[in-house]
């Protein structure tokens, strides 16, 4: 018996000792196939050179950024940014069968804050970047309007066709697609943004290929006291991660009849800064239909806006909120399936802050309910200077007697439209967004100030009278 249990206990320790060393075999081959992976961070399966603009094409060579960025068609929404797929029945003229939510049908204040202007008459909730091409094509702002072919330039991966238009010289394709139509242009893109329009193809180090960008980052730095500033040779890998999505988030105007895009950068980033660059150069983007007011139409300046905020202040960039950094296996990337970080808090948030999500995700909500109030607010002090403006005219005032509400509908508007179309709903920089809106209440109440001294002023002489 004794000699058996000894058995027994020797064939145990050989089984442990067996299963012990597998386990130790699979451990070690799992650490050495993850060390593989890390090391080979793409697959050379194609050819890529810099006139490869189809991201399926570099798909085959980085399946696992290109899985991601064929996510960008999700429609999923918070609570103020994103959009719900909705049915479209299929035309001729516009071949879309899903659609997003109107905002003008949301908000009708919109269509009277843009009376005359092409924005008035069809905007939707944006999409992800799978659909900035299509949405753009069959908006009723292109289909009923004429457009220059400068709108390409945030909506198609432009960089190959900016190439091929300037013989090789981006700067002169991008002057030559500005003048064109935008029927002609969009003729020659076929794709939304694609991978060359942020990476170089031969290093994959992030680069700038927008002209507009190079052009105005330049600016800004200047009135920083940085001469002659090119990102691609003097920012920070960091840095990057930022500027290739400023290349399209920003505030931009068409400058001349050439249409050449341009940022209003050169007096600084700021709200101020950038009306005080319109005032200087004496830009204005359409006669308000009811008003009269020569005024301003804001575009998209995330990457203004950011700059304004406690993120930027800390280094942090675009991407690594909305793409933070992942891994799949051994290999750590960039998250392609760019979106909101509400809907992916775990890693766009919880590696700097350290609570749970819930709790992310009310500050969050809590700095979004108060930036939509004081919007609210804003946005009504602007219908009642416009409808005061509107009733003053309509009553026989001439330009001079309105040129004082004119004014403060200018800025007031630029204000409120430069952070209703920055699509954080406040987030990116509340303190300075609320700041704004605040300061564009101001402007509408001096404008209706400027109504009711003119209204005293005709009084006072008809007395005299």
């Amino acid at each position: 018996m004794a000699i058996q249990s000894s058995n027994q206990k020797l064939l145990l320790a050989v089984a442990a000792t067996a299963a012990v060393t597998v386990g130790l075999t699979a451990l070690l081959v799992n650490i050495f196939e993850r060390k593989q992976e890390a090391r080979s961070t793409y697959f050379h399966v194609v050819e890529v050179t810099d006139d490869t603009d189809d991201p399926a094409v570099w798909g085959n060579n980085f399946p696992l950024q290109y899985d991601a960025y064929k996510k960008t068609v999700d429609q999923t929404r918070t609570r103020y940014g994103g959009s719900e797929a909705l049915p479209h029945p299929p035309t001729k003229a516009d071949p879309r069968a899903v659609v997003s939510q109107s905002r003008l049908e949301v908000d009708p204040r919109l269509k009277t804050m843009w009376a005359g202007y092409p924005f008035s008459v069809d905007f939707r909730e944006e999409r992800g970047h799978a659909y900035m091409l299509v949405d753009q094509r069959y908006t009723e702002r292109v289909l009923n309007f004429p457009q220059p072919g400068t709108c390409l330039n945030c909506h198609a991966s432009t960089y190959v066709y900016m190439k091929k238009l300037g013989g090789g010289d981006i700067f002169k394709g991008f002057d030559q697609m500005n003048r064109m139509t935008y029927a002609e242009a969009t003729k020659g893109v076929k794709h939304p943004v694609g991978c060359i329009d942020c990476h170089d193809p031969k290093s994959m180090q992030l680069r700038v290929t927008r002209p507009a960008f190079l052009e105005g980052i330049r600016a800004y730095k200047a009135s920083q006291g940085v001469a002659n500033y090119d990102p691609n040779t003097m920012a920070s890998a960091q840095e990057m991660r930022s500027y290739v999505c400023g290349q399209c988030h920003v505030e931009y105007y068409f400058k001349g009849p050439e249409k050449r895009l341009t940022f209003p950068w050169s007096k600084g980033l700021k709200a101020e800064n950038m009306y005080d660059y319109y005032e200087e150069v004496g830009h204005k983007d359409w006669v308000h239909k009811d008003t009269g007011a020569p005024v301003l139409k804001a575009q998209h300046p995330e990457f203004e806006t950011y700059n304004q905020g406690v993120h930027a202040r800390s280094g942090v960039a675009c991407a690594d909120c909305h793409m933070p950094y992942k891994r799949e296996g051994g290999v750590k990337i960039s998250d392609h399936h760019v979106q909101s970080p509400l809907l992916n808090i775990n890693r766009a948030c919880q590696g700097c802050h350290h609570f749970s999500e819930d709790e992310m995700k009310h500050r969050a909500e809590q700095i979004q309910d108060r930036f939509h109030r004081a919007r609210d607010v804003a946005m009504d002090a602007l219908m009642d200077l416009i409808a005061d403006t509107k009733k003053a005219r309509d009553a026989g005032a001439d330009d001079k007697q309105l040129a004082g509400a004119w004014a403060m509908q200018r800025k007031a508007q630029f204000f409120i439209d430069l952070v209703e179309a920055e699509n954080s709903t406040g987030f990116h920089a509340p303190g300075e967004e609320l700041r704004i809106l605040t300061e564009a209440v101001d402007y509408c109440r001096k404008g209706q100030i400027a109504l009711r001294d003119r209204k005293a002023t005709l009084a006072m002489n008809s007395g005299k009278k």
